[in-house]
């Protein structure tokens, strides 16, 4: 492995815990002519400096065979499965269960781009484009996330991403979110999948800026995509794409978080 060269680039330890995670080559079909960390390094790099695919430095990989990978991952599951491996790692690291007990649900709208794509207008935050939709546990780490149409409200994206991370969740148990999730879906939680839906609301004397008890712990995580260049609008066209991104910063995020573990 060459010297490195930009701070993207995944240390020993890191490669290491990623390493294994990475499917084989396919027995049949073309050969592998590029080494898989430094498609990773590709990865990484686009996604925190947020430049197009074609502007990839010349001293990685051609910006073709680092978006083959990271469409086919994509597309066969392969980035959800190594963030859900390393969120379980990280949980049992801090003394935690694997799996979550209790959940932090909200969302941020964000603008999209001239790229195209599915998008929607958000009178409330005064956004065009598209909402990033996610359940985290108490440490701030994707449990599920949901990217939608900006204009869907938030009950509404709500029903979806909970019903698409029901099933693999078995002890959730508690869900605290803002007065946004209040009403209807309260009862619809209760009754569809059996969990607690609390909601957390403002002090009314309070004006400004208020930091609110287990609220904060998403806040946080939607803070660390504000690392990500990539991350700071919505510049893909599938939502499918959007998602990716969003668990590719996460699986940066983990595997920093555990490298110093691995040397120790």
């Amino acid at each position: 492995m060459p010297e490195k060269a930009y701070d993207t680039d995944l240390i020993d330890a890191e490669w290491e815990i990623l390493r294994p995670l990475i499917p084989p080559p396919a027995r049949v079909g073309r050969k592998r002519t590029h080494q898989i960390r430094r498609i990773l390094n590709g990865l990484l790099y686009l996604l925190r400096t947020g430049c197009a695919w074609r502007l990839l430095p010349h001293d990685l990989p051609p910006w073709s065979a680092v978006y083959y990978y990271y469409a086919t991952w994509r597309d066969n599951g392969v980035l959800t499965a190594i963030h859900d491996t390393l969120r379980r790692r990280v949980r049992v690291a801090e003394g935690r269960d694997e799996e979550p007990s209790a959940a932090i649900l909200d969302s941020q709208s964000v603008k999209t781009t001239d790229r195209g794509g599915p998008h929607g207008y958000d009178a409330g935050k005064k956004v065009n484009g598209r909402k990033r939709h996610l359940l985290v546990d108490t440490l701030g780490l994707v449990i599920g996330l949901l990217v939608h149409c900006a204009d869907i409200q938030d009950r509404d994206g709500a029903r979806l991403l909970l019903s698409r991370v029901k099933a693999a969740v078995p002890r959730l148990k508690l869900i605290w979110a803002d007065g946004g999730y209040a009403g209807q879906l309260v009862h619809w939680v209760q009754t569809t999948c059996q969990w607690v839906l609390e909601i957390v609301r403002r002090s009314d004397p309070q004006q400004g800026f208020e930091v609110l008890p287990r609220r904060w712990v998403i806040e946080r995580t939607f803070g660390w995509f504000g690392k990500y260049r990539r991350l700071s609008k919505d510049y893909e066209f599938h939502t499918r794409s959007s998602e990716a991104m969003l668990y590719l910063a996460m699986i940066h995020i983990m595997a920093r978080r555990l490298a110093p573990l691995a040397i120790s």
